[in-house]
């Protein structure tokens, strides 16, 4: 049988890359063909499915301090995860401060990707620590040049003004701090549309990255849906029409899986061409029934084995769902 191994990261404990190398192990050690193709939907994680980092550049941090960011630059294309330059994961402890908090760094990667002669920046949303509307980066990273093009990849459906209600208590606002947050991205919202002569209220993604996605698109980039966008990019449909059983996964599975993810997006995939797809995952959220068979590292090794060895683990359920699947 041929195998298609296809996962999200297990954030915390795998990137995709581990993760589908794992299956892809199991699968030939039951003496199947395998394939292995990391993927992502737009957030963290997308940078290293695109291709991984080559340059390093210092960049205003989400705090104002500065930080190291990887990103891409190949063949007149780059690529910039956001979480890199403004992300809640770069600040100590995670303590954050939503009101200050700016995506200032991530402008300035944009600034020098096209300084470098790139043509197409692809700037991915995901894990950020900002609720700015993109102010920050627009006002660094000047215009886009003639003929390139900014590509703003979302892994949310929320809108612009929504930004702040839906993702604001995770980057540490409180209700207060959510409220007038909200207020400044009204009048954000208006800012865009006298300046560039945009209405970006209700575009859907507007509001990904706290809004970064909206400013990028008022500022002249074009937003893309993260998963489909990726999986353009890496040719999933191709891989899955070479493929008998497609196996996918991610660290939780849960209802939000099936509304934009990876997990969804690849079981959808592949059950339209009638290819048996089932999912790896980390654990199964409590109540959710999959629609597609899953195994969870918990159920297989327990739950300090699924943290501790998190590869290991993968490679046992692999084996243990492609048995069940041929």
């Amino acid at each position: 049988m041929r195998i298609l191994a296809a996962p999200d990261k297990f954030r915390g404990t795998a990137t995709a890359a581990e993760v589908a190398d794992a299956i892809a192990m199991a699968a030939r050690g039951l003496g199947h063909v395998a394939e292995s193709l990391p993927m992502a939907d737009g957030g963290e994680g997308t940078l290293e499915a695109l291709g991984g980092a080559t340059e390093v550049s210092v960049v205003t941090g989400p705090d104002g301090i500065p930080r190291e960011a990887r990103w891409r630059l190949s063949e007149g294309t780059a690529v910039i995860e956001m979480a890199r330059a403004s992300g809640l994961a770069l600040l100590p402890g995670g303590i954050n401060h939503p009101l200050a908090a700016t995506s200032a760094g991530t402008g300035e990667l944009i600034r020098e990707a096209f300084d470098r002669r790139a043509r197409t920046v692809i700037v991915t949303m995901g894990g950020s620590a900002t609720t700015d509307g993109g102010l920050g980066a627009i006002n660094e990273m000047g215009s886009i040049p003639s003929g390139a093009r900014l590509i703003v990849v979302c892994d949310v459906e929320t809108r612009f003004k929504d930004a702040a209600r839906d993702f604001g208590p995770q980057k540490g606002a409180s209700p207060e701090q959510v409220a007038e947050l909200t207020e400044r991205l009204e009048d954000l919202e208006a800012e865009y549309r006298d300046r560039f002569g945009v209405n970006i209220g209700d575009t859907v993604g507007s509001g990904a990255a706290g809004g970064l996605a909206g400013g990028l698109l008022a500022a002249g980039g074009s937003l893309h849906r993260g998963f489909d966008y990726v999986a353009g990019m890496l040719n999933l449909d191709a891989a899955i029409d070479r493929a008998d059983i497609v196996l996918t996964g991610e660290g939780l599975i849960d209802s939000q899986s099936f509304k934009g993810k990876v997990v969804g997006g690849v079981a959808a995939r592949a059950r339209m061409r009638g290819i048996s797809v089932a999912a790896v995952v980390g654990s199964v959220a409590p109540g959710f029934v999959s629609p597609i068979p899953a195994r969870s590292l918990v159920e297989t090794v327990g739950p300090a084995a699924a943290m501790e060895e998190t590869i290991s683990a993968v490679g046992e359920a692999a084996t243990l769902v492609i048995t069940d699947l041929t």
